[in-house]
């Protein structure tokens, strides 16, 4: 492309007559960017090396592909920006009503008939270019958050669909993380709109330049945001995310002359992408997960693996787990069934599962002045009354027994299991109806 076209709608044309090509070249180049296709084959390679193309018109008879197929192709293209292409459709004195009426059918945007003039192309071109610009701006009004030019939620949980269906499809793996501003309706009140405002720019633009091309970042609600990782390995993701953790806490914005101080709190998920897990269900894992890392004081990072691991004999027989009393489980109140009642009634008290938290020291990010370290969040012993009473029972370890399992030890691990099943409880009762099912139909194929 010229400087001197940069700015102009790109238009392919697509015939198999050299002098079709150069008088529609001749008729538009004026106005527009025009590039040309002798087939349907070189066209469609044209269309999905070159993103940019607006607009396309085709003949219908050509060699190696014809315009019917390319249309076909055109329409069934995983890009929407392609599948949504006005294509215009150029028919000639051989081409009958039935021949336009099939071209209708695969998709044909409009039609325009051998031999034309000048004003009747730029016509058409003028017609589905404006209509072409005005649908995309309307898209990103859409999907755009306007405070920050991020992504909104129906934006990010559209994009987060397709990059589940792409790491289910081809077995990689995917980080899904979720960030609010600590405090944030007390610092609106105390500091009011503009500088709230202002601190969500901020953060926005800290994401903005921390993440990859690659990646996604979406504002949600009022002091919230989501990322999501393609290929993002868990550890790593955990690493990023404690990062940028660090940099909104060592570097605090200055908005309209005063220093706000900032903390955030954060989750970390790899969605289980092996079943069919949808965007929804997993940003909600997400968001149970964050809840607890505010829960927690907030200013940390939870992650939280959801990958299952596999070990010889992790199954449902193996773990002696009745699946039926596990949902009834998840759906009550009451003291475990699994296992008989503690003699001690304040034992019944179960202790929350303790996702990991990332305490790792941040590394440096590139042009970083030297700061003080900032500030560790500092993780309390849990305190219940279980353990304030003196129950002799033992707390076991959830990430010992889940090593067991890998290890092969399964049957160790289901010794405990009444233990742990009452630890977890607390963190199964958080999860919607849908992850309920979703987590007990990958224990039934774990048991199948």
């Amino acid at each position: 492309m010229t400087a001197a076209n940069a700015d102009k709608t790109r238009i392919l044309v697509v015939d198999d007559s050299m002098l079709m090509r150069k008088a529609a070249s001749k008729m538009l180049g004026e106005e527009f960017d025009v590039l040309v296709a002798k087939d349907g084959v070189e066209a469609w390679e044209t269309l999905t090396a070159d993103t940019t193309i607006q607009v396309v018109f085709t003949d219908l008879s050509m060699p190696a592909m014809d315009g019917y197929q390319l249309l076909q192709k055109i329409r069934a293209a995983d890009d929407d920006g392609t599948v949504n292409m006005p294509v215009i459709v150029v028919t000639g004195a051989e081409d009958d009503e039935k021949a336009r009426r099939k071209a209708l059918d695969l998709g044909a945007t409009d039609f325009i008939t051998k031999p034309f003039g000048s004003i009747d192309l730029l016509a058409r071109a003028r017609a589905h270019a404006n209509y072409r610009r005005i649908a995309k701006r309307l898209e990103k009004q859409i999907t755009l958050d306007e405070l920050t030019g991020l992504s909104n939620k129906a934006g990010f949980l559209d994009r987060l669909q397709q990059d589940l269906a792409y790491a289910r499809r081809h077995g990689a793996p995917l980080s899904l993380v979720r960030i609010e501003i600590d405090g944030f309706r007390d610092l609106f009140l105390r500091h009011g709109k503009p500088v709230a405002e202002g601190v969500i720019r901020h953060v926005a633009g800290v994401l903005r330049e921390r993440v990859r091309k690659e990646d996604s970042a979406a504002r949600m609600g009022l002091s919230g945001f989501a990322l999501a990782l393609p290929a993002g390995q868990h550890e790593g993701s955990c690493s990023l995310v404690e990062r940028l953790r660090c940099e909104i806490v060592a570097h605090p914005p200055e908005i309209e002359g005063q220093r706000i101080a900032l903390t955030i709190s954060a989750a970390v998920c790899t969605p289980r992408t092996q079943f069919e897990t949808d965007a929804a269900g997993a940003l909600d894992e997400a968001e149970n997960l964050l809840k607890q890392a505010q829960a927690a004081g907030g200013n940390r990072v939870l992650g939280f693996a959801e990958e299952p691991e596999s070990g010889s004999e992790s199954t449902q027989s193996a773990l002696g787990l009745d699946l039926a009393k596990l949902d009834a489980l998840m759906h009550d109140d009451q003291p475990s069934v699994l296992a008989p009642p503690p003699d001690d009634d304040s034992a019944q008290t179960a202790l929350p599962a303790q996702p990991r938290e990332s305490t790792r020291p941040a590394a440096a990010l590139p042009g970083d002045a030297p700061t003080a370290p900032a500030p560790q969040p500092v993780s309390a012993p849990v305190q219940t009354p279980a353990t304030a009473a003196g129950s002799q029972e033992e707390l076991v370890s959830v990430d010992a027994a889940l090593l067991d399992i890998e290890a092969g030890r399964a049957r160790a691990a289901a010794e405990r299991l009444p233990q742990l099943v009452r630890r977890l409880l607390p963190l199964l009762r958080l999860l919607s109806d849908r992850q309920r099912a979703q987590l007990i139909g990958f224990l039934q194929k774990l048991g199948g």
